[in-house]
């Protein structure tokens, strides 16, 4: 129970830390961050409900005004921005990526830790995501999905990285990689 506790608490300080690197912000008021990167990784390496967990947590601490959010953002103002529907799709989005790598055993690890952070990370990510910037900036889904276009390109290569990380750590930790362990 503590370990899961403080490995909650880890990746949830995980996502604090990418919010260092500097964010762009587009146009359209959401920006581009490393932060998903953190999202994916809490879905390959914790699971579902682990990786789920810690997002939560995390947004849980910047919603009570922690500004954690790249380029110092925090407060409950933030749900209500152009990236409120990426925030609030970010635990789905862990999830998702540790559920399909905890029940996907048919085809190398780095190859379905990307695959799942693609289908999490990206694909349900964008979901919220365009609901919420659709409703923000009052534009209709299909415009909302088009501004998503910029981000596809990061995205994936966060999707590449999460995969070759988590294998990495399978191979040096494999009892690290809780994504695995709980898997029947």
């Amino acid at each position: 129970m503590e370990k899961n506790v403080a490995l909650i608490a880890l990746f949830a300080a995980l996502i604090a830390a990418l919010g260092l690197i500097p964010k762009v912000t587009l146009g359209f008021g959401v920006p581009i961050t490393a932060q998903s990167l953190g999202v994916m990784l809490c879905g390959t390496i914790l699971g579902s409900k682990r990786g789920g967990l810690a997002v939560l947590l995390f947004l849980l601490i910047v919603a009570i005004g922690v500004p954690l959010l790249s380029g110092g953002r925090g407060g409950l103002g933030v749900f209500a921005s152009p990236s409120a529907g990426f925030l609030i799709g970010w635990p789905v989005a862990a999830f998702v990526t540790g559920l399909i790598v905890e029940k996907w055993r048919g085809a190398p690890l780095m190859i379905v830790a990307g695959i799942a952070s693609v289908i999490g990370g990206i694909v349900v990510m964008y979901a919220f995501g365009i609901v919420g910037m659709s409703i923000a900036l009052e534009k209709s889904l299909i415009e909302a999905a088009g501004l998503t276009t910029a981000f596809i390109p990061g995205d994936l290569l966060k999707a590449g990285i999460a995969g070759m990380l988590t294998a990495a750590l399978a191979k040096a930790r494999p009892a690290s990689l809780l994504s695995r362990a709980d898997a029947v």
